[in-house]
């Protein structure tokens, strides 16, 4: 019966994919099938309402830097935080290593905002626009774009990816990130040296627009719209606890809105629940967003495909599925368990956050240590789930750089990371080689 309900469950979420639903419908499907399975099982209204209630508050610190985070990127916009970033960074950007600085500058931007949709939505269209004149494939680009936007979305203060993950094992946010970096420095070299070279050949054909021309029409561009970023991260480094981090850096852009880029305050409040709206049709494609209103759906997908959680504990659902990852994990190694079911709940779950629960649901029985497993997850599902084609954790990103979804096979950082990852995992001896001090401290 469990496999029966999985089955149908999968064969929902693809049906969604086909016919181009939305993937609420999908997972709304999915809450129903499994409390019915539930109901099969003999719990009550009560009970099923209890395990599904239980699944949410797992991530209710989630939804809470969802609201902060909406409102940040919304105020950062207005208070030409983006565009000061944008502006910056983009003369940086030569032709023969324009591969190279789009990783490098997708990767900061994503640090900064920890977000791979705000990333491909600001510099990631910023250097499509400018591949484009160079006559840099597009997919090229878009995979350069995608390996940026999703090294800041697993290891910034403010990624919410990050923060699910910490939240699902329990480790403080700041030791998981510091864990992260312990991995990172490989994967991130040699990606860069296979940008380096694919640039090699590129020529530019035409000089790259004067983004600062282009961004002063509405925004005062000044260093001093750098603040908001440079708060959160100061703050990040003195371990500030990630939602004080973020309300620190939203006080700071408000009176850069005011008094820098003279915005009246029913404005800003407005910005800040409905997003950011430029007033110069040019730049609206660039800027545009933010808001607590653009959390809504991915709230609505954490909200629900967290409730699964709690049901999959009581009824035991993916009980048949952990033995048979108990024996790859004794046969290989943890992480090539974690790895092998990460891959498959990206392609069923078409999103990274399911995927990632899933994932957790099945695999953190096989590691003791909340550390290693938060690094595991890290290191295999959270970066995955943006090499499906047709997740949401792809597809946007993506769209947003209008590269095609060949795109993937370019996202270089987001192949060698894992990879990096499975071969130390299976040497000799390198399965201690994890972060082995356990964190009692809950993330904030």
């Amino acid at each position: 019966m469990e496999l029966f309900t999985l089955a149908l469950f999968c064969a929902i979420l693809l049906a969604s994919l086909l016919l181009k639903f939305s993937i609420l419908w999908a997972l709304l499907a999915g809450l129903v099938i499994f409390l019915s399975l539930a109901a099969r099982k003999g719990f009550s209204p009560e009970e099923m309402f209890r395990m599904t209630v239980k699944g949410i508050l797992t991530v209710k610190n989630i939804l809470i830097t969802f609201l902060l985070i909406g409102v940040m990127t919304a105020l950062w916009r207005a208070a030409g935080t983006i565009p000061a970033i944008v502006c910056y960074s983009a003369v940086l950007i030569r032709p023969s290593i324009f591969l190279l600085m789009t990783f490098l500058l997708n990767s900061l931007v994503s640090v900064l905002i920890g977000t791979s949709f705000g990333t491909a939505a600001t510099i990631g269209v910023i250097c499509a626009t400018i591949g484009k004149t160079m006559g840099v494939d597009p997919m090229l680009t878009g995979g350069a774009v995608l390996s940026g936007a999703f090294f800041g979305d697993r290891c910034s203060p403010v990624s919410t990816s990050m923060l699910l993950t910490s939240t699902l094992t329990e480790v403080d946010p700041f030791r998981n990130i510091r864990n992260m970096m312990r991995t990172t420095p490989v994967p991130l070299a040699l990606s860069c040296l296979i940008y380096l070279l694919l640039g090699r050949g590129t020529r530019a054909a035409a000089a790259p627009a004067d983004m600062q021309t282009l961004f002063s029409r509405e925004f005062v561009i000044h260093p001093l719209c750098l603040l908001p970023a440079v708060v959160i991260f100061v703050l990040a480094v003195c371990r500030v606890p990630v939602k004080r981090a973020m309300g620190a850096s939203i006080l700071t852009a408000i009176p850069l809105c005011l008094f820098l880029q003279h915005l009246p305050a029913a404005d800003i409040v407005r910005f800040a629940l409905t997003g950011f709206t430029a007033k110069d049709a040019a730049l609206q494609p660039l800027v545009n967003g933010g808001g607590i209103l653009s959390m809504l759906r991915s709230g609505a997908i954490v909200c629900i495909s967290s409730s699964y959680a709690g049901i999959f504990e009581a009824t035991g659902l993916l009980n048949g599925l952990k033995s048979g990852l108990k024996k790859t994990a004794d046969r290989s190694s943890v992480y090539a368990a974690v790895l092998l079911t990460g891959s498959v709940t990206a392609m069923v779950a078409c999103n990274q956050t399911l995927s990632t629960i899933l994932t957790f649901q099945l695999c953190g029985d096989l590691e003791p240590d909340r550390e290693k497993m938060a690094l595991h997850l890290e290191d295999s599902v959270i970066v995955v789930a943006a090499l499906v084609p047709w997740s949401i954790a792809a597809a946007v990103p993506l769209a947003a750089a209008d590269a095609p979804s060949t795109g993937v096979f370019a996202a270089c950082f987001l192949y060698l990371l894992p990879l990096w990852r499975l071969v130390t995992s299976l040497l000799p001896g390198r399965a201690s080689a994890a972060p082995s001090s356990r964190s009692d401290r809950r993330p904030e």
